[in-house]
């Protein structure tokens, strides 16, 4: 139990320290729904696996077809990362069967995906907030599709 205790504390200072103060104190501010949707900005922005995760299975698979993703897809883009760098290489099955795990486990309780593994944008009355910050790859990294950023944009001229 305190191990466990240890590395959680570690790693809410991983992710607090990721982001700037400011970041923190509009955190503070905002409903429980949007905190949610920051908390995902924040461990895309602190956990490099799971940004390239996102981007090279999530995004593409949203963007094709069949819009759901499971671990398979997921192992496929570990062995991609793991033939490029000797860290990852080194993960044990179980390691990365983890990794994977978590994950798709952080994309269920954000509301990105449901129990048969199907994808769903988020929903977000603070997505301003994101391009005002520079950020506007957040927007398509929440599903959103072109025309709802672009409404986005709009809406805050």
């Amino acid at each position: 139990a305190e191990t466990a205790r240890s590395r959680n504390i570690h790693e809410i200072k991983r992710r607090y320290q990721t982001m700037p103060p400011l970041f923190w104190d509009d955190f503070k501010k905002m409903s429980d729904n949007d905190k949610v949707v920051a908390l995902f900005y924040v461990i895309l922005k602190t956990y490099k696996i799971c940004f390239d995760f996102h981007v090279n299975v999530t995004m593409r698979k949203w963007n094709s077809i069949s819009k759901s993703i499971d671990k398979e897809d997921l192992m496929m883009e570990f062995n991609e990362i793991s033939a490029k760098d000797d860290f990852v290489d080194s993960w044990s099955d179980t390691t990365k069967g983890k990794v994977t795990g978590a994950y798709l486990t952080i994309l269920r309780k954000v509301g990105m995906l449901d129990k048969e593994n199907h994808l769903h944008s988020l929903t977000c009355d603070n997505y301003g907030y994101y391009l005002a910050k520079g950020e506007p790859w957040f927007l398509e990294a929440c599903l959103l599709q072109p025309y709802e950023i672009n409404n986005i944009k709009k809406s805050m001229i």
